[in-house]
């Protein structure tokens, strides 16, 4: 409510003011001031109330305003990272070949087909809201791409004409009676910061950036986690008066929150973009770049003690990150887990204690047992 009242008042909507017993408060510290009769009563209550008024109110409504403001600010603040949070760890949909729909009225509902792996595959512009012949012409385009393609979901951007592109996409399901098919709503906040930014067009440099809109829709859904942390998280949009707050404490603690939930899920070091890899432990930016091209050039990653031939990274970051890279299908089921490589001897004791092997870390089914 005091952020929705500031915003008010600097918008010139409203004027506020502390609604206080001046008359009282001006008798009490009158009768402080002088507490035997005098004949210089009256100026002496005309200082006071001049002081009082001119002086005194202002400054103690600024003061009041200011930490009520604070106070709100903070709150606010730590809301918008609680919200961010509960975006970044969605449960992922792998598995799926997704087509990402960016809804529009003018320019058109831009498509891209990505698959379980999170290559584009195809894309195109559609009309859903002009005319019949449009629309039919975009239901052909549909169905050719989920024949293609293989789509089993269908991913749609929640801003300009989501609701008549909901509409037709449910319509075209329900007359194909695609069994398969499913749709989705998704959040589309920061999709089109994205497009334009660097990052996409190193990714994604032969489309449009229309498409690397729609093209973030898809993936976002595919792993929520890895999609996001490639936007500035003030972009993303996580809460009503999110401008209204400190910029630079907003920004702290949604970095914070960036980094934690990528560390609190941990990332596939075989995998994971730059971006992903930068907000883990102990590596930056350069780091991160300098392991993708590891990658590049020798292949995927077998164990975490080849992150000691990756440039610039030394043993003090090691210590850091590799408890949070995740090598699935390595040479020990160990460099799956959460596990740090300076507890393997620990964690292996453990396992004989226990009569299990190494290799039932990689089994779910076996999982259980060991908890």
């Amino acid at each position: 409510r005091i952020l929705a009242i500031n915003r008010g008042e600097k918008k010139g909507c409203l004027t506020v003011h502390i609604s206080i017993d001046h008359e009282e408060n001006i008798s009490w510290i009158s009768r402080r001031i002088h507490r035997r009769p005098s004949i210089f009563t009256a100026e002496l209550r005309a200082a006071v109330e001049d002081g009082y008024k001119r002086l005194l109110v202002p400054a103690l409504e600024r003061e009041l305003r200011a930490d009520l403001t604070a106070q709100a600010e903070e709150k606010a603040i730590r809301i918008f990272g609680h919200n961010l949070r509960q975006l970044l760890l969605q449960p992922p949909l792998a598995g799926h070949t997704v087509l990402g729909l960016d809804p529009g009225y003018r320019t058109g509902c831009k498509m891209a087909v990505v698959d379980a792996t999170g290559n584009v595959r195809a894309s195109g512009v559609i009309q859903v809201t002009q005319s019949d012949s449009a629309r039919a012409a975009a239901a052909k385009a549909v169905e050719r791409l989920v024949a293609e393609h293989g789509i089993t979901l269908i991913s749609i951007g929640n801003g300009t004409a989501s609701y008549e592109t909901e509409q037709f996409v449910a319509a075209l399901i329900r007359t194909n009676k695609w069994k398969n098919v499913h749709y989705l709503i998704t959040n589309e906040a920061g999709a089109s910061v994205y497009s334009a930014s660097a990052l996409a067009k190193e990714e994604l440099p032969d489309y449009d950036v229309t498409i690397r809109g729609a093209v973030s829709i898809a993936r976002r859904v595919q792993d929520p986690l890895a999609e996001l942390v490639k936007i500035d998280p003030q972009a993303i949009g996580v809460g009503q008066y999110q401008h209204d707050v400190s910029q630079k404490e907003l920004k702290e603690t949604l970095d914070a929150t960036v980094e934690d939930a990528v560390n609190h899920v941990g990332v596939d070091l075989n995998t994971a973009s730059p971006a992903l890899l930068g907000r883990i432990a102990g590596i930056n930016t350069t780091v991160a770049k300098n392991i993708v091209a590891y990658r590049n050039k020798h292949g995927r990653f077998k164990n975490r003690s080849a992150l000691h031939d990756v440039a610039r990274l030394g043993d003090a970051a090691f210590t850091q990150c590799a408890g949070f890279l995740r090598i699935h299908d390595g040479e020990t089921p160990l460099d799956g887990t959460a596990i740090h490589p300076e507890s393997y001897t620990l964690a292996r004791s453990i396992l004989t204690e226990l009569g299990a092997a190494e290799s039932d870390l990689s089994d779910r089914t076996k999982l259980p047992a060991l908890s």
